[in-house]
């Protein structure tokens, strides 16, 4: 069985995932109470889901999934940690340590449980910047997510008043928390993480779920939805695409 280990910050283990902040001209928030997220407590498992988180997370319409890797390119830098949360609040960080990717056998038998939810049908797996996610998935773990909502992409769809797409913009604008980067490029691999790092991972999949609910709502006002999950589904086309090394196939 699957090791579990709890890892939180602050009173009773939990995290505060995102922090208030005064704008010009506008009131005065507290920064120690995020609005709209709950505090989370954060599982930290080794290669794979349980199997009682498996079925916790199979009972959700929707999980928020993102990933931290080595670097920024999916076939030479490994997948280290895969971040999972529903909208009761329930976080699970995946660890995966080297010796997973590198032992005989076939990409899909790497973490079983973990494929069974990402490629379930019946649960829709929220992501920012899937298209890199994706990749990071399949080639490590031989997964195929399916079926998925990019709160990157959506943002690019509906927010036409801006350039700034990232998950900090999306959080400061829609939800008014935000985020805390400084831990970004620090070493996933390791084994032992922060708890600047567990709070830095569960705080991603902590606010995807609400950012997508704000975004659709912006998406249905304009009536671009329906052209939202048409970009969606080619997301994992583009991947197959990165993965096999082509590069702006679409430009003349």
């Amino acid at each position: 069985m699957t090791a579990v280990t709890r890892l939180g910050a602050g009173p009773a283990g939990r995290l505060g995932l995102g922090a208030r902040r005064t704008r010009p001209g506008g009131a005065s928030y507290n920064p120690d109470v995020p609005e709209h997220l709950p505090e989370v407590t954060p599982q930290l498992v080794r290669e794979d889901l349980t199997e009682e988180q498996l079925q916790a997370f199979l009972r959700a319409p929707q999980v928020a999934v993102d990933t931290e890797t080595l670097g920024l390119h999916p076939l030479r830098d490994r997948l280290c940690v895969v971040q999972v949360c529903d909208r009761a609040g329930r976080v699970v960080l995946v660890q995966v340590p080297r010796e997973q990717l590198t032992r005989p056998g076939p990409a899909t038998d790497r973490a079983p449980r973990l494929k069974r939810l990402l490629e379930e049908p019946a649960v829709l797996k929220v992501l920012h910047f899937a298209r890199f996610d994706l990749a990071a998935l399949k080639h490590n773990l031989g997964i195929d997510v399916a079926p998925i909502y990019c709160t990157r992409t959506a943002s690019k769809l509906i927010r036409t008043y801006t350039e700034r797409h990232g998950l900090r913009d999306l959080a400061l604008e829609l939800l008014d928390i935000e985020m805390d980067k400084s831990v970004r490029h620090t070493d996933w691999a390791s084994l032992d993480l922060t708890p600047e790092q567990v709070r830095y991972a569960a705080a991603d999949v902590t606010l995807l779920l609400t950012l997508m609910d704000r975004l659709n709502v912006m998406l249905e006002r304009e009536e671009r939805r329906a052209l939202a999950d048409e970009c969606f589904r080619v997301i994992a086309t583009l991947v197959r695409l990165d993965l096999l090394g082509y590069e702006d196939l679409f430009i003349h």
